[in-house]
């Protein structure tokens, strides 16, 4: 991970909803950590540790209060939330 991804990893757990954090970067961030795979609906598998999930990304640039929440529990699940520094 470097450090746009560790930033990145501040912002989903350290903002109570999504407003402005940008889905190219968490995408960025999940491709760092684990694998993202590309669906012909349009979805995205990613895949982190020994945890699966398909998600829809989001029609704008900004991710929306429900995906904001399901990555944080993927990342967490993984072991990845931020250190307090």
């Amino acid at each position: 991970m470097n450090n746009h991804h560790r930033d990145t990893l501040r912002k989903i757990f350290g903002h109570a909803s999504s407003g402005n954090i940008e889905w190219r970067e968490v995408l960025s961030l999940l491709e760092a950590v684990g694998t993202t795979e590309r669906e012909a609906n349009g979805k995205l598998k990613v895949t982190i540790g020994s945890e699966t999930e398909v998600i829809q990304p989001p029609r704008g640039k900004d991710v929306d209060e429900q995906l904001l929440v399901d990555v944080r529990r993927m990342l967490s699940g993984a072991g990845l939330a931020p250190t307090s520094d």
